[in-house]
């Protein structure tokens, strides 16, 4: 059995944040205080934060089927470059999808192959598989994710209104959570001028806001029991959607992404196609009312969408924005992100940062207390930060496999400078330790 003993760093615990040490003894968390005893491995953090691994609730690695985009050893080692100790796997853009048992099994292989941090499995909802959905939460699936909109994947297609409504029946039974995509299709444009801003402006905030409407009136059709997460919201409005409804009683939560709290418009406009996803980049006056709601509250977690995709896919909208792929490499950048522009530009706090990135997500998708927060009998799951660091995000940083990243030549204030894993030291100093299949899948509560 391996120990290891963190000494001397601000310690972000449930309770608050204290100087401590902490003692894991194969992988576990065995005791936090200020008597810890030595152990086989000890790591010096006086003058850093320990904060709990994060929980990204977001991500797409493509594999099977599209490893070439991404694939689960790149992905997890962005992962582990960025703090994240654990990862859940949407269903797109795997090739088939995980909407079936069949597809489920074969990602599951290969990621338990290749991931070198804890991972989960979100299942899918689309118009042919409601059928499947009991088998795959048998499985071990973390929720169902759903489009209301083209998701520009072939083998992903949305669902209409009826179908969502159906599908939350069946998840409602099951106790499962569904995750979606809220823009309505029918107030995008499919087309428009090749600059970025009309990207922007063909994919509204009001699109968001209507597809949350009308989700919620999908909800209160499927009866008692039912759960959605609206996942990447942009902007206030479709927040205080789903506030409004959760004061009522309806059990719907909203993550937003670190893009979204980190560019407006021009910056867009400057990146280019690194940037473009959906839904879209805002102006800036509506990333600061984002801010205001997540310093209100108001936002349940946050989850990167690292969606990204060979580089020649982003360089077809160079001069066409529309030609290029949607999505933004991100995983790296959470922690800087909300340590730069959330902890020293808006005062958001430390705890609050540990509760959207790592404990929220645990607790909402069932792996909590396992992960999710430093305590005693949980994995030892370390996110160890800098947070006075002055640094720039370049190349050599990137971990994705296109080496394309809206955040290369962004300055931040506050750096990861070592990921531990269960004990296990994934990243330090710069540079990626972990093996591949060290990570290990996680089944959630309900399916245990």
């Amino acid at each position: 059995m391996s120990s290891l003993v963190i000494r001397g760093g601000t310690v972000v615990l449930p309770t608050g944040q204290r100087p401590a040490d902490i003692a894991i003894l194969d992988g576990t968390i065995t005791a936090i205080g200020s008597e810890v005893r030595d152990g086989d491995e000890t790591i010096d953090a006086r003058n850093l934060v320990v904060l709990p691994g994060v929980v990204d609730a977001h991500v797409h690695f493509n594999e099977p089927g599209r490893a070439d985009w991404e694939g689960w050893e790149a992905g997890t080692r962005g992962a582990a470059a960025g703090g994240v100790t654990t990862v859940l796997e949407m269903p797109l853009n795997a090739h088939p999808p995980t909407t079936t048992v069949e597809a489920f099994d074969a990602k599951l292989a290969v990621a338990s192959q290749k991931a070198l941090v804890d991972f989960g499995l979100w299942g899918g909802m689309v118009p042919h598989n409601l059928q499947n959905l009991e088998n795959l939460h048998q499985r071990g699936v973390v929720g169902f994710k759903a489009f209301m909109s083209d998701s520009g994947i072939d083998d992903f297609q949305r669902v209409p209104d009826g179908i969502l409504a159906i599908g939350l029946k069946t998840t409602a039974r099951l106790n499962a959570i569904v995750g979606v995509h809220a823009e309505s299709q029918e107030m995008l444009e499919e087309q428009g001028a090749p600059n970025p801003i009309a990207w922007c402006h063909a994919r509204p905030a009001a699109a968001e806001v209507d597809a949350i409407r009308r989700l919620l009136v999908c909800m209160r059709g499927a009866g008692r029991g039912v759960r959605a997460h609206v996942v990447h919201v942009s902007c206030a409005e479709g927040l205080a959607q789903v506030d409004a409804a959760r004061r009522k009683g309806v059990v719907i939560t909203a993550e937003t992404c670190p893009h979204y709290l980190a560019f407006t418009e021009e910056d867009f406009e400057r990146i280019g196609p690194a940037l473009k996803c959906a839904p879209p980049i805002r102006n800036s006056a509506t990333r600061e009312a984002l801010w205001a709601e997540l310093l209100a509250g108001r936002v349940d977690l946050i989850g990167s969408d690292h969606s990204p995709c060979p580089a020649a896919a982003k360089q077809k909208g160079e001069h066409d924005i529309w030609q290029a792929w949607g999505g933004v490499a991100g995983i790296q950048a959470t922690l800087p992100v909300l340590l730069t522009d959330g902890l020293h530009a808006r005062g958001l706090s430390l705890e609050r940062i540990a509760h959207l990135t790592a404990t929220a997500p645990a607790q909402l998708f069932g792996l909590f207390p396992r992960k999710g927060a430093i305590a005693v009998g949980a994995d030892g799951d370390f996110a160890i930060v800098d947070p006075k660091t002055r640094w720039t995000f370049d190349s050599k940083h990137l971990q994705t496999r296109s080496g394309v990243s809206a955040y290369v030549g962004r300055a931040f204030t506050g750096k990861v400078v070592r990921t531990i894993v269960r004990g296990e030291t994934v990243y330090a100093d710069g540079e990626v330790d972990g093996k591949a299949g060290w990570g290990q899948f996680l089944r959630p509560h309900h399916a245990n």
